[in-house]
Formats: C-alpha cells, structure tokens, sequence
C-alpha cells in the first residue's frame, strides 16, 4: 500500500471512530443510542437488548470517552505510525466482539466486526517505500 493510501485510510478509520462511537461517551447519549438500537432490534424482529444497569452505563462511557480521545488525538497529531497502535486494538476489539456474537450478543455486531476486522488488516499491512531516483 502506498503511504499516501495509508495515510487516507488511517485518518478515515479515526473519523469511522468517532461517528460510530461519541453516543456511548456520555449516559444519556448512550441511552438514546440503545433504543434506538432496541428499535432497530425490534423492526428486525430481533429479541429485546438487555436493560442497561449502573455499570453496563459506566464502561460503555468508558469506552465511549477514551475511544474519543483516541481518535482526536490520531486526527490531531496525524502521525501514521499511530494506525500500527489502533491495528493492534482493531484485532483486540475484533476478537472480543467475536466472543460477544458467540455467547449470544446481537447479530447487528457483525456488521461492526466486518469494519472493525477491515480496519485491523487494512492498517496492518506493508508500506510501499517511495521510489527514489
């Protein structure tokens, strides 16, 4: 993959983060995100998405502010070598949302993990070294 790719690609994979993951940084953001997910759930004649509780609120805030703050400062320091670090946990994420679908979490989460696994290989690969004459 040529570098300029490279660079397009990893600053695309922080504006996917950012658009897919601000409604889980704050409680009532991440309230709204569920039922609308529920919603969804129940147009596709999917089952019920478990009440959220305390703490099922407090690590998807978790989750939704550091994943935040990830993509700002990839966006900000626009320094590539970062999209090696966010590859590492692409595969992380990937393999947890894997063990989630298979003890029985909602089948919405492949299309995330498609994206999520898309994202890990994309930015895992070699750069092609610039041409010099």
């Amino acid at each position: 993959m040529s570098p300029t790719t490279f660079h397009h690609l990893f600053r695309v994979s922080a504006y996917y983060d950012l658009l897919v993951t601000w409604p889980y940084a704050t409680p009532l953001t991440l309230a709204l995100f569920w039922s609308m997910l529920n919603g969804a759930h129940a147009t596709l004649g999917l089952s019920p998405l478990p009440d959220l509780n305390a703490y099922a609120i407090l690590f998807g805030n978790f989750f939704g502010t550091v994943v935040l703050i990830w993509s700002v400062v990839r966006l900000r320091l626009n320094d590539v070598r970062l999209a090696r670090y966010d590859a590492a946990g692409r595969w992380a994420f990937s393999i947890w949302m894997l063990n989630a679908l298979l003890n029985g979490a909602s089948p919405i989460l492949w299309g995330f993990l498609i994206i999520e696994l898309t994202f890990a290989i994309l930015q895992s690969l070699p750069l092609r070294q610039p041409q010099t004459i």
